[in-house]
């Protein structure tokens, strides 16, 4: 579970550091796109300006020479040292012939870290091009980096009579953009941290009820059924998966403790006739019984293989039932018909107790689809019981009755009945109490077989509340041709 939490971790890093190179990368490139564009025009905006202060000038004769005022001189200065405070620009103006006519305060600069970065032909190329009244902008690569350089013509009477030439290191605009950069660097990695501790945060809430699951999977796989999984932690679906796992863990500890119980008493069952039966066919070979009441023990070890072979048939029984590859062989029958031919079956253990038998089967038939075989047998198991604890001259009633789309049969005895405490148990297999209606010789498996056989068909089997004996109803479904007709429905 935690090397699935370091992986989860490990995943998120990855995709949130890719995503953010990838945005970083487009911002960059974008931005520096973008800083370079407004860098450019700022500086050839700047250039028109001292081209319009350039073009104030009057030409000397005398010097062979162009003059400015000494205010439009101080003015020009001014934003000579504008330019190379905010973009380090090295700015001069130069006439047709590529005389230099004005440049920044030598103080500051000599104009020749400007006309070394040009070389003569691309001087020439520039003034060509310019006087052509062009504005010109290009990039020089020289030994101190990549340089920007933008020429601007100033114009006299419709005349180009010089350019204004500006230009600055690729580093200086870059700089700018980088300042600007490394906030936004800083605050992407913050989000990226933040958002690895919130990622880390509820993945540990995720993968917690997960690992507690988990060691209870292994504790119930080493057997330990009690153990459960916390519900009231973590997400809505690590609670239902924590729901739906302890209701697994109840019904594999149901399951187990129906395991045990069956297999403590399938071994009592059969340890106790075996036991019987040994210990009579021992007492007859040694002589221990008289040989006169020989034949009497081995009587009784008869009826005991009779009971274990009976034992036998059941647990046969109910695992052929209780198989889903066994298809049921659903015909029509007539239910009323089968009730009487199981009675007559069992009419000499009737008569030998005296019973009295109340039939209220009705004159016609009952026709229910089911498997035959398979209801003769529950009627088998449920007369058995009723004639095993009717005492003598008591009274047994069977009857059917229909119910919409259903037969209902209903047998009903006049014992002890089953106590409240017994009543939720008597379906199960092997339960049998003192006064429970399983109570005696039998295998405690007859209940069983009928409450699995009824579920094989989808219906029902249900001990009845009732004051004096047990009363036991199940429900089958009506034969197509014996179901009542719905009425026409109004359109």
């Amino acid at each position: 579970m935690r090397s699935m939490f370091t992986r989860l971790i490990s995943v998120f890093l990855i995709v949130i550091l890719v995503f953010i190179m990838a945005l970083l990368t487009v911002y960059y490139t974008s931005s520096l796109r973008q800083n370079r564009t407004r860098a450019l025009n700022t500086l050839k905006s700047e250039g028109q300006d001292l081209a319009y202060l350039a073009s104030e000038s009057r030409y000397n004769p005398l010097t062979m020479s162009f003059e400015y005022s000494s205010t439009t001189n101080k003015y020009i200065q001014r934003k000579l040292e504008n330019l190379y405070s905010k973009y380090s620009s090295y700015c001069i103006i130069i006439d047709r012939t590529g005389r230099v006519l004005v440049y920044i305060d030598p103080s500051l600069l000599n104009d020749e870290e400007v006309l070394s970065t040009l070389n003569s032909e691309e001087l020439t190329n520039t003034l060509n091009r310019v006087t052509a009244g062009e504005e010109v902008e290009f990039t020089t690569n020289t030994s101190g980096g990549t340089m920007f350089t933008v020429a601007i013509p100033w114009m006299q009477d419709g005349r180009v009579m010089g350019a204004v030439v500006i230009q600055t290191a690729s580093q200086v605009i870059n700089a700018n953009f980088q300042r600007t950069l490394i906030p936004v660097l800083i605050v992407a990695f913050a989000a990226t941290a933040l958002a690895v501790v919130l990622f880390s945060w509820l993945a540990r809430q995720m993968t917690r009820p997960l690992t507690q699951m988990e060691r209870s999977a292994n504790a119930i796989a080493q057997g330990n059924f009690s153990i459960r999984a916390q519900e009231n932690t973590g997400t809505r679906e690590t609670r239902a998966l924590a729901k739906a796992f302890n209701d697994m863990a109840v019904q594999m500890e149901s399951l187990e403790t129906s395991r045990r119980d069956f297999i403590a008493n399938v071994s009592h069952e059969l340890r106790s006739p075996l036991t019987s039966i040994q210990g009579y066919i021992q007492g007859v070979q040694d002589g221990t019984f008289p040989e006169e009441d020989q034949d009497k023990y081995l009587s009784v070890a008869l009826e005991e293989t009779q009971r274990l072979s009976k034992l036998v048939s059941g647990l046969l029984n109910l695992s052929r039932i209780e198989r889903e590859d066994i298809p049921l062989n659903c015909t029509d029958f007539d239910l009323n018909e089968l009730a009487r031919r199981v009675l007559i079956t069992k009419e000499g253990q009737i008569d030998e107790k005296k019973i009295e038998v109340e039939a209220e089967l009705g004159d016609g038939p009952c026709l229910v689809r089911a498997d035959r075989d398979q209801i003769n047998q529950v009627l088998v198991n449920l007369l058995d019981n009723a004639i095993k604890f009717t005492p003598e001259e008591g009274r047994i009633s069977l009857s059917t009755r229909t119910e919409r789309d259903k037969a209902v049969f209903r047998i009903a005895d006049s014992g002890q009945g089953i106590s409240p405490e017994d009543a939720p148990h008597i379906f199960d297999r092997f339960y049998k109490a003192d006064k429970a209606h399983t109570t005696g010789h039998g295998t405690g498996l007859g209940l069983a077989i009928c409450k699995k056989i009824m579920e094989k068909h989808n219906e029902h089997i249900e001990l009845k509340n009732s004051e004096t004996g047990a009363v036991f109803e199940f429900t089958l479904p009506l034969a197509a041709e014996n179901r009542p007709s719905e009425p026409d429905q109004e359109a």
